[in-house]
């Protein structure tokens, strides 16, 4: 098959990249000075992806996509390495769903106090259909903050109809629990069911609102989602990125009950840089590199210059947008 290009998100942003058809699989290579081949969306993909890798290998090889390492991974519950290749232990914060009482009687009594105010604080927490209502509060909670987690936030400054689209992916399996104060949305959360996975793409609430809990709220009823459909897991991407093992969102993640479940990512070099960059690891990036102390010192000044340029104002966009609802 000829190669051509997908669009995928690379911080926020639709950018076009080359992919071929491998093994039933659609391939993508991203990156700079090293391209990294792997599934596309692999994380939301359903199903075993590399099920023979030196057959995968070999058919990448042949189909032109230029890349210099492949990089799959085993889904948890599969997380015994079963392949003879250069693997690093990846991992997820997530809450074991298949007991929901179980989850909910592991929590501490402070969080189960916050999981029940919001209740108390007026909040109404159920899940909903996607439509133009919700994404019409959703736009209007991108477009709080052009900051969030000491980040710029991707989706600040976005027109309605970019916001609508960038969430309305995967909706024949995707589910939304929102958070409604007085009929307003204060806070959303979206996950995909990926095989026995509650895989969460958006967990985003009013900042203003935080005193009234309504994330504590929403992942109590998401997990309570994931258990009755017979789910294994309800999954927030990491719960350790590299040597970053300190900061808000991890303390939201264990005080809610997430754990760490570790799965194998492989790295297989298909060219000489290829197997210099997966002999030295540099696959690990900055946060998994830096020693410990340096990266809380750079994640500290990055949070401060980051929110010392942001805008107070809302986007001309996101103002006209407001009015209108």
């Amino acid at each position: 098959m000829p190669i051509r290009e997908v669009e995928i998100q690379v911080a926020g942003k639709p950018t076009k990249v080359p992919a071929a058809d491998v093994c039933g699989q659609t391939v993508i290579a991203k990156g700079g000075r090293i391209k990294m081949a792997s599934v596309l969306e692999d994380a939301v993909t359903p199903g075993e992806h590399v099920g023979d890798p030196a057959k995968f290998v070999e058919e990448l090889k042949r189909s032109g996509l230029k890349a210099d390492v492949l990089s799959f991974f085993q889904r948890p519950p599969d997380v015994v390495p079963k392949f003879p290749y250069h693997h690093d232990m990846d991992n997820y914060a997530a809450i074991d769903t298949t007991n929901y009482e179980a989850w909910w009687n592991s929590l501490s009594q402070e969080t189960r106090r916050n999981s029940r105010l919001a209740a108390k604080r007026g909040v109404e927490v159920k899940i909903v259909m996607f439509d133009d209502e919700l994404a019409r509060g959703i736009h209007k909670l991108c477009n709080e903050s052009p900051v969030r987690q000491g980040k710029p936030f991707w989706h600040y400054g976005k027109d309605f109809e970019v916001i609508k689209r960038d969430h309305a992916t995967l909706l024949d399996r995707s589910f939304f629990v929102a958070a409604y104060l007085q009929g307003e949305l204060i806070g959303f959360i979206k996950f995909v069911q990926v095989d026995q996975i509650g895989f969460l793409l958006h967990n985003l609430a009013f900042a203003s609102h935080n005193d009234k809990r309504p994330s504590n709220a929403m992942v109590a009823k998401a997990v309570e989602l994931c258990s009755q459909k017979g789910l294994k897991y309800f999954v927030h991407d990491k719960f350790t990125y590299g040597n970053k093992t300190d900061s808000t969102l991890r303390e939201f993640k264990r005080r809610n009950g997430y754990t760490q479940v570790d799965f194998p990512r492989y790295y297989i070099p298909l060219t000489l840089k290829g197997r210099i960059y997966v002999g030295l690891r540099l696959y690990r990036g900055v946060i998994g590199l830096l020693p410990r102390p340096v990266l809380s010192c750079l994640l500290t000044v990055r949070g401060w210059f980051n929110r010392s340029k942001a805008k107070p104002p809302a986007p001309k966009k996101a103002e006209a947008e407001a009015k209108k609802d």
